[in-house]
């Protein structure tokens, strides 16, 4: 990638983090302000060991960003949290402190991030479905069948051709569905040479991709496209162009998955590359496949536009009114939830090695495109507020999830923890996220920088 390729990524993660961030911390500080209860700081990013990039006091809070990028936090008053401000707990509780709230207003106050998480990725997908509608490749589109990696194949059994039927019992109507869904799925049925095949998923599946080289999981048939021709290429002066769609080597079809075989079955021939352009004019030119079974040429891909544009396929569009919109907005926040739940059941169940792909921030940051797109970048912050949301929802002590548990604990009980008992749980809760941080982010080093 060039510098401004990763400049644009970055910013959008780090535009992303911090509307979720900002949002989040008001879910804590919006109720604890109506409960009368002090706030004390309300940061963006982490001021560790007192350094920070801005701050400024307002109304007796103090408002500011820290330097270090890896959350915020908003600081209440007589609140065991993360500030661990022990001093503080040694004196009588006042009347604006958290811990003299009732318990309902505490637990409001808790659960105020994670619901404005929620709220927030169901409007933003109302607003996309509004604003974009859909556009998807219906997976009965998929005439010729899908393009399956060599990993794949071994794993699971699926061919390249194959159409697929079920996935779990149930018919994929998008085919972005399954993909999502084959991850987390046991049993795809296919139509193979008109033939219905039953095909196990492994229940390591997801481990074993983690450990693989393979580069994605299944995809629809593509064109060969010349992305451009370097001046080192063998076959630069022969008339190939840029954006010409490589249709056939020697008669033979030949697609973006396949193309890397073809040419290295041919190495060190001559071979008549039939060619297409934008204007689907076809021309054939002759060429050398090298010694090592390249054209010399780096590849790209079509949007989904110029694939229909070429009659390639036919995606379904859907529009949205404005009150349909919020149904539609319903729908796809239901879908991502589901999806995020699947992911962590996987997680925790160690046959399956999904934790091997756990990540941390690098991770998320290479999900957003190194090209500034508005209606990828809220969907993808649609999706990072409900996993947000879902994490904090976790029982453990430092998180939003653990505060609750307690709460939950005292409403139940009528019997309070004591402080020193909140205080041990939050050292406890914070030396698991800690080394959940240091694993994640270690899986991140050795898959990005390693391997």
């Amino acid at each position: 990638m060039t510098f401004t390729e990763i400049l644009i990524m970055v910013s959008q993660f780090l535009l992303s983090l911090s509307l979720l961030i900002i949002l989040h911390e008001w879910g804590h500080y919006y109720p604890a302000k109506l409960f009368k209860t002090r706030v004390e700081k309300f940061y963006l990013f982490f001021d560790a060991w007192g350094k920070k990039l801005l701050s400024f006091n307002y109304k007796g809070t103090e408002y500011g960003i820290g330097w270090l990028p890896l959350g915020g936090y908003v600081k209440i008053s007589g609140m065991i949290d993360e500030s661990m401000d022990k001093e503080q707990m040694k004196e009588e509780p006042k009347e604006w402190e958290f811990r003299s709230k009732p318990a309902w207003q505490r637990l409001v106050i808790m659960l105020g991030g994670v619901t404005v998480n929620f709220i927030l990725a169901y409007l933003i997908f109302v607003a996309v479905s509004f604003t974009w509608g859909d556009k998807f490749l219906a997976n009965d589109q998929v005439k010729d069948g899908i393009v399956v990696p060599e990993f794949i194949e071994q794993q699971i059994g699926l061919k390249s051709g194959d159409k697929i039927v079920t996935i779990d019992g149930e018919t994929p109507i998008k085919f972005s569905d399954v993909r999502s869904n084959l991850l987390f799925g046991s049993e795809i049925v296919v139509n193979r040479n008109n033939e219905l095949k039953t095909l196990q998923i492994p229940e390591d599946f997801l481990g074993s991709l983690v450990d693989s080289d393979a580069k994605g999981i299944i995809d629809i048939p593509r064109p060969l496209v010349i992305g451009k021709i370097p001046d080192a290429s063998h076959n630069k002066s022969i008339g190939l162009k840029k954006n010409d769609i490589i249709l056939a080597v020697n008669g033979q079809k030949v697609n973006y998955a396949g193309h890397r075989t073809i040419f290295k079955s041919k190495a060190s021939e001559e071979v008549v590359l039939t060619l297409m352009n934008h204007k689907k004019e076809q021309r054939e030119v002759k060429a050398l496949i090298s010694d090592k079974g390249t054209l010399g040429i780096n590849p790209t891909s079509l949007s989904s536009d110029d694939l229909e544009r070429l009659g390639y396929y036919t995606f379904s569009v859907k529009s949205y009114s404005f009150i349909e919109s919020f149904g539609a907005g319903g729908t796809k926040f239901v879908g991502k939830f589901k999806m995020m739940l699947k992911n962590l059941k996987a997680i925790g169940n160690p046959k399956t090695g999904a934790y091997k792909g756990v990540g941390s921030f690098v991770s998320i940051a290479k999900i957003f495109p190194t090209t500034w797109d508005w209606h990828f970048f809220w969907n993808i912050t649609a999706f990072l507020s409900i996993m947000l949301g879902v994490l904090n929802l976790l029982p453990i002590p430092a998180l939003d999830g653990g505060h609750a548990i307690f709460v939950l604990y005292e409403m139940i009980t009528k019997r309070k923890p004591g402080d020193k008992f909140l205080e041990y749980a939050q050292m406890a809760g914070f030396v698991i996220m800690m080394t959940l941080f240091v694993y994640a982010f270690g899986n991140d080093i050795y898959r990005h920088f390693i391997k």
